[in-house]
């Protein structure tokens, strides 16, 4: 990743920060338990892919509701999840193993919604500000996985 990526890629970063309040109901995330992925601006960043995905899902046609709706909300969830399970890992091994798996997962999301071009459910780049969710995400777990 050269400088300017990085630079143009914490910018984003900066932006999704100061919007987060807005964009996201925090107020009952902060009945829950104070763990260390609450911590991480790359778990807040897949929050709002999540919530996009599933915006963005709603208008697939119905018959797709048990098989590209599916996959795409589960990988989804996949990545939140992973985030957090890897953030509570003591070992550096378990941390990377489970972040990679997050970012294989917003890699699953990357095809499905390659898939969904191709049968015209979604025209790319219509969703602009979820496809940088996707790449700030995935930028950062790479850096991540590359820092333990």
């Amino acid at each position: 990743m050269g400088s300017g990526e990085w630079v143009k890629n914490f910018y984003f970063v900066v932006f999704l920060m100061v919007r987060r309040i807005g964009k996201l109901n925090l107020s009952k995330i902060y009945f829950m338990l104070n763990l260390s992925h609450k911590k991480l601006d790359v778990y807040y960043i897949s929050l709002y892919l999540l919530k996009e995905i599933y915006k963005t899902t709603t208008s697939f046609p119905k018959e797709e509701r048990y098989v590209l709706i599916s996959q795409l909300r589960r990988a989804a969830i996949s990545v939140c999840s992973n985030i957090a399970e890897g953030a509570a890992r003591i070992s550096r091994k378990e941390k990377k193993r489970f972040y990679e798996i997050a970012r294989s997962s917003v890699v699953e999301i990357d095809t499905q919604f390659e898939i969904a071009t191709v049968l015209d459910y979604y025209k790319k780049g219509q969703m602009k500000e979820m496809e940088q969710y996707m790449e700030s995400t995935f930028r950062i777990l790479c850096k991540l996985i590359q820092n333990l």
